[in-house]
């Protein structure tokens, strides 16, 4: 089976900790992605910002992307998976904390995200077919 590092997509850009949604979301449109890790000063990660994050918790909620930084939606600890994990592991962690996205950790640095399309690509179709009923069932 795969491990993370072999079917990841490397040299993910950061967005920083006090970068504003404003930049983040520019840096999103740049790069063409739904989501951005967030970085500290410490170069360690502090969570995952999504684009519906801007929109639903920000823009929606009456606040000016302009105004809020990326750290004021870092909550709690990010859902990780180390490089050397296996295909399996991937399936179980994105399955059980319900994530299309997982940051790959190798030590306390940032090397990569699967994304649930690494996952397709990778794994037979059963495997991802179960993965995606996982992540759409309330």
């Amino acid at each position: 089976m795969p491990t993370a590092r072999e079917i990841m997509t490397p040299d993910v850009t950061c967005v920083g900790e006090a970068d504003t949604l404003a930049a983040a979301a520019k840096k999103m449109a740049d790069l063409d992605v739904g989501s951005l890790p967030i970085c500290g000063q410490d170069n360690r990660l502090k969570g995952m910002l999504t684009d519906r994050d801007i929109v639903v918790k920000a823009i929606a909620a009456g606040r000016d992307p302009a105004n809020c930084t990326a750290s004021d939606f870092a909550q709690g600890k990010p859902v990780t998976i180390g490089a050397d994990d296996d295909a399996a592991d991937i399936l179980q962690t994105m399955s059980s904390h319900k994530v299309r996205r997982l940051p790959v950790i190798d030590g306390h640095s940032l090397v990569g995200i699967v994304a649930l399309a690494d996952v397709a690509r990778a794994l037979p179709d059963r495997r991802v077919g179960d993965l995606i009923d996982a992540l759409t069932t309330p």
